[in-house]
This record gives C-alpha cells, structure tokens and sequence, in this order.
C-alpha cells in the first residue's frame, strides 16, 4: 500500500521505551489473554498451533486505549514548559476523555467539542473530569471544524487528534503485547484516524519484528480503506451507527502515510459483524467492548480461515458502550457467522 503522502520519520525504540515510562508512571500496563472459547469460535483445534490472544484496552483507568496518548503529550508539552491558558480538542469520546484526564493532572482547563447525538456516557464521563462539553455538528470532522474556532477565539491551544506524540503513548500499549508475545505472527487493529494502528506500526519496526499489522476500519466509515487501496486521500461519509470510535469522514494524511507504508492489508467489517464480535466477546470473556473496541476481532472472525494455525492477536480498543446500545446488541439474535 503507497500513498502520495510522505510518512513522518520512524519513532526509534528509545523514544517509544521513554513513553512508555510515562504511561506506566499514570496506570499499569494491560493484560493480554488467550480465551478458549474464543479459540474454539475461529474453529481452533487443540495441538495445532492457532492462539488468539487479546489485548485489553478497556482495562485502563478511562475504559479506552487514547489514555495513553494525552498522558504522553501533556508531558512533553509541560516539559517544554509551554503550558496553555487552556486546551481545546475534538472526539467521539474515548480522546475526549484522554485529553481531559491528562489536562486535569496538570491544571489546565479543557473544552471538548462532541458530535451531535454522541456517546451519552463518554459525554458524562467527560463532564465528570473536568471538561468543558460543546456539541455540534452531525460527525467529527464537523466538530473538530467547530473546536478549531473556539481555541482562535478563547486563544487556547488546540490539540490535535493525530500526533507524533500521541502515537507515542498508544505505541505502549504494543510494546507490552510484543514484549509477552514476541511471536505473534498477526495483529488486527481498529483504524479511527489511526494513532492505535500507527503505534502498533511504530512498536513492531522498532522492535524489528516480522509481525504483520492488519488495519480494520467500518464499512460505514471507509474512507482509510478508500485512501489506503488509491493511494491519495478520500473524503467519503461516515453511516455507521455502532462503531464510533472508527467513524471517520477524512483521513490524517501523515497518519495516512504511515499505514500505506507498514500495513499488510485492510479488513473491512459491518455493524451487524461488529454487533455479533460484541456479543462473542461478551459471552466468551464476559468482557464489554464497544464497537471499535470488538472491530478487532469481527475482523479475525472474517479472516478465521487464514488464522488457524497461527498466533494471532486482536486489540479490544475500549470498553464505553452506553447501557442501551449494550442491552440492544446483546438482546439481538445472537446467531454465530
């Protein structure tokens, strides 16, 4: 995969092991488990080799990988002692929830700028530290639009969604799964303007690795498969109504050109089939994930055929899925693929 794009240059290890420190100075790693049941569902066999590990991202302090992120960015923007009046960003919900944590430990105000008719209980969780909540908008480009006109006009900083940084606090996440599973052969993971895909990227070359990184974006939401598979940048409309966390209308081209460059292909799953990952996932682990957050694994279901025999892992990005989108998944005709 190419795009036009030039990638930014590569985080060396030493950078991405310093980040590191700095996330697990602000919470422990995660675990990463193999669940049997799981296995027995991608048809696994005992003694013939496959493993399905998941990483579990929904055990940090904010339910969501994107915690890494603000911790690390904060800190080096306290460190260069630049510290904002105050921050502006924009989200779906679990960055939301990063940047307000991050700016709450180091006094500064945050004003976070939703989509209309986003996430009830990533909104509340916002609001419960310490955030300064707008809505507007009908997707998150439109609310980023919006937040980069509040920080000109309140002369705050605006934090990006997409940084070198930030990818250097998610890329923790990855260097724990490859430090206790250093023979992992695939690893998918959800694309939402694609920090947590880049960070796996990131950690694999650093550790110099021969693990495939699988990308896996909604088919309401396709414009990175779109941009990946014609090598430029594609704008296309966000429907998906399950997987926010990956609803995106316009690709980051640096992060863009990251993936082009160390992605092994793209796997795009429905709603119905992140529906049916939430569920299996429940049942089998009793572990919530939210739409992205089961993306992951819809993706290896689909791809099950490929897994057997190999050591795979999926990424279980988060955890904050309102009650009654829950419920409705769950209490959904729970049939298997």
């Amino acid at each position: 995969m190419n795009t036009n794009a030039a990638a930014p240059a590569a985080l060396g290890l030493a950078d991405l092991q310093a980040a590191a420190r700095t996330v697990h100075a602000a919470m422990p790693p995660t675990p990463q488990y193999r669940w049997p049941l799981l296995e027995a569902a991608l048809g696994a066999r005992a003694g013939d080799g496959t493993e399905a590990w998941v990483k579990h991202e929904n055990h940090t302090p904010v339910g969501a990988f994107k915690l890494r992120g603000g911790v690390v960015y904060f800190e080096r923007l306290m460190r260069c002692g630049a510290k904002p009046a105050g921050v502006v960003s924009a989200t779906r919900g679990n960055h939301g929830q990063s940047i307000a944590s991050a700016a709450r430990a180091h006094g500064v105000p945050a004003l976070i700028v939703v989509p209309l008719g986003n996430s009830r209980e990533k909104n509340a969780a916002m609001r419960a530290l310490g955030a300064e909540l707008v809505e507007h908008g009908d997707d998150f480009q439109a609310a980023r639009e919006h937040a980069q006109v509040l920080a000109m006009a309140r002369g705050w900083a605006m934090l990006p969604s997409f940084h070198v940084d930030l990818v250097a606090g998610v890329a923790s996440y990855a260097l724990e799964l490859f430090g206790a599973q250093p023979d992992l052969q695939t690893v998918y993971v959800p694309i939402g303007l694609g920090s947590g895909a880049c960070g796996v990227i990131a950690a694999r070359d650093a550790l110099q690795l021969g693990c495939e990184v699988v990308g896996v974006v909604s088919t309401g939401a396709p414009a990175y498969a779109l941009s990946l598979a014609q090598g430029q940048l594609v704008s296309h409309a966000v429907t998906t109504v399950l997987a926010d966390g990956m609803a995106c209308r316009t690709p980051e081209p640096e992060a863009l050109a990251l993936l082009g460059r160390g992605l092994a292909r793209v796997v795009s799953v429905s709603d119905d089939e992140v529906a049916r990952a939430m569920r299996q996932l429940f049942e089998c682990t009793h572990q919530v994930a939210e739409g992205a957050g089961a993306a992951a694994w819809a993706a290896l279901m689909q791809e099950r055929g490929r897994a057997l025999g190999r050591r795979s892992a999926v990424v279980l990005s988060g955890g904050n899925v309102d009650r009654d989108v829950f419920a409705r998944v769950l209490a959904a005709d729970a049939a298997g693929p």
